[in-house]
């Protein structure tokens, strides 16, 4: 049961070019947002510790609750964002969640990494298959809750 941060990063890069598909979470066959973070957590720890109700694309923005993040705490450690938007941190194998729409809920996540030593995102994207792309400020300012693999 490998949680450290390098077997993180590793298992969220063998998921690089799968497709986007919503609610799935199959390596290479599709994943979203959230997909991809379940398959990540079924490789290294095991069954996913809940089940994962049906959700719709704008499901943030319909019930305006945080249940991303509340769902995520019950499982994952949080850390404080603060440092990771400022850019005065970004540890890989961190989870990130994102808030797309200012004073929306936070509805995207993703895993962050380091490639050619710069930080990095690992991530799916609609229209869009799992990518690492560059950590910018326009990504950092967005990160709401961080949370570490315990």
């Amino acid at each position: 049961m490998a949680t450290n941060p390098q077997a993180i990063v590793a298992c969220a890069r063998a998921w690089i070019g799968t497709p986007y598909i919503h609610q799935a979470s199959l390596k290479g066959v599709g994943c979203d947002c959230l997909g991809l973070l379940r398959g990540v957590w079924r490789e290294l720890i095991g069954p996913e510790p809940e089940a994962l109700p049906p959700y719709s694309p704008d499901w943030a923005e319909a019930t305006g609750r945080e249940t991303m993040y509340e769902t995520l705490s019950r499982y994952l450690r949080e850390i404080p964002a603060d440092p990771i938007r400022s850019g005065a941190e970004a540890n890989p194998g961190t989870v990130v969640l994102f808030r797309m729409i200012p004073d929306s809920p936070a509805k995207h996540c993703g895993i962050l990494a380091e490639r050619d030593g710069a930080p990095s995102l690992i991530h799916a994207r609609q229209n869009k298959r799992v990518s690492e792309e560059a950590f910018t400020m326009a990504w950092r300012r967005k990160v709401v809750f961080a949370f570490e693999v315990p």
